[in-house]
């Protein structure tokens, strides 16, 4: 049976129309008005709404062993509430530590999504180590439709690579065409300011900004820029956020390094005193790159108004009290990450589009396009267009509500932007034609959604 959403104005990144869409065989069969449709049609009158591409998040963890302990999710939770908020593709971070094996942490990844989760993702293939091993078992990763890769210039000793284990991977990268994504820090500086801090016995978790400042950052992605350039790699820099990095890599740009940048979401609207905050509420808010100075805020919103921060995602990494207060006694110890997955679309559509003066459009390009350009998805996903995947979010300006651990869908236990007002949510979201959520819960099919195998950029 097909699908008819009807009368809704349907917003892309480049056009605005009102309109209906038919959807039959988990694709956008035809859009315009006064379609005629087979009988037995099952219609969604979206009147008074808009109608947006599925959003992509190109940033998440679900599944992830890290610093003792493993983030509190997984991908049926992370899933369902991605779809109540809008999200009906996401990409992961598969991260093997510097002593696991690739390919094993690989089939790992992909064991504990398949039939899990309900909505479409792929994955970003970590690179934790570069051996006589490497290239064959990425080249295999590749091949099996994962065509990016994510590298850590930071955590020493665990996700961290050298100069020169990045310079292969890069060489691969460019060889292989494949998009590579890269923490932007300096694992061996970061890793003396944070002994030095708690050797002068400041070890709560206001310390954590001060080791891993912006200059770090800065030289992180000017040092990553260098490679990439030098290799003749595509790199893509990842949660960038202050305004030394932005320099960084727009003067990367400028002398035609072929380097993308996103954001996520807690760097738009948080700032470092909420890792400030006494102590586990601090603690709460420890993420790498840390929250920044509040004068980044603007930075960031304006770079993304103009385009030159491509995308946001949420580098979603959830995690709960009880595991954040596994740092109480030195800030380094505290497990690094806030939940975002759900609540991404809206706070960007409030405090971008209906205060913050960010165009709609730009809007749909940095939450769902570019992503699906960067990461070999479009046209199946990030637009409505005939032929295109029926992943649609009928979105409900009308809806007033606030951010709360009490009634956000996530397993953790708090919400990192507890109390933030909401003018906005989606209505209606399907996946591939079939309805997964409405209005704020989870209605759909578990374990529903695909991997998306992909090409390599060449």
């Amino acid at each position: 049976m097909g699908l008819l959403i009807k009368n809704g104005e349907i917003v892309t990144a480049e056009s605005r129309v009102r309109g209906d869409i038919f959807i039959e065989n988990e694709t956008i069969s035809a859009i315009g008005t006064g379609l005629a449709v087979p009988p037995g049609t099952e219609v969604i009158e979206a009147t008074g709404k808009l109608v947006f591409p599925g959003f992509i998040d190109p940033h998440v963890h679900i599944y992830l062993p890290f610093m003792g302990t493993f983030a509190k999710d997984n991908h049926a939770a992370a899933s369902a509430a991605a779809l109540i908020g809008g999200t009906t593709t996401f990409i992961e971070m598969a991260c093997p530590s510097r002593k696991e094996d690739t390919l094993e942490t690989y089939h790992t990844w992909k064991q504990k999504a398949e039939g899990n989760s309900a909505c479409d993702y792929a994955f970003h293939m970590g690179v934790s180590r570069f051996d006589d091993k490497t290239e064959a078992q990425l080249t295999e990763v590749v091949k099996d439709g994962t065509t990016s890769f994510k590298i850590f210039l930071s955590y020493k000793n665990f996700f961290g690579l050298d100069d020169e284990e990045m310079f292969h991977t890069l060489k691969l990268a460019a060889k292989l065409g494949v998009i590579t994504t890269a923490h932007c820090e300096n694992a061996e500086l970061v890793s003396q300011l944070q002994q030095q801090l708690l050797a002068e016995g400041k070890t709560g978790s206001e310390w954590h900004e001060p080791s891993r400042p912006e200059a770090i950052e800065a030289e992180g992605t000017t040092r990553f820029a260098t490679f990439v350039e030098q290799t003749g790699a595509t790199g893509y820099v990842v949660h960038l956020s202050c305004a030394p990095a932005l320099r960084a890599a727009m003067e990367a740009k400028m002398r035609g390094v072929n380097l993308h940048i996103e954001s996520v979401l807690p760097h738009f609207l948080l700032d470092k005193s909420y890792a400030e905050r006494a102590g586990v509420e601090g603690m709460k808010h420890i993420m790498s790159p840390p929250l920044r100075d509040k004068r980044n805020l603007p930075v960031l919103w304006n770079a993304l108004k103009s385009g030159l921060i491509e995308t946001v995602g949420t580098d979603h990494c959830p995690f709960d009290t009880e595991q954040k207060l596994m740092g109480a006694k030195a800030f380094t110890q505290i497990p690094n990450g806030i939940p975002g997955i759900e609540d991404r679309v809206n706070l960007m559509y409030t405090y971008g589009v209906k205060r913050g003066g960010l165009s709609i459009h730009r809007f749909v390009e940095a939450l769902s396009t570019n992503a699906a350009k960067l990461f070999g998805l479009y046209p199946r996903k990030g637009t409505i267009a005939v032929g295109a995947d029926a992943d649609l979010v009928i979105y409900d300006t009308e809806y007033r509500g606030k951010i709360s651990a009490a009634t956000h869908h996530g397993i953790n236990n708090y919400n990192g932007f507890e109390g933030f007002a909401i003018e906005g949510r989606p209505s209606v979201v399907t996946v591939r034609g079939k309805v997964q959520a409405r209005d704020g819960a989870f209605v759909g099919q578990a374990g529903r959604g695909r991997m998306l195998r992909r090409e390599p950029r060449l």
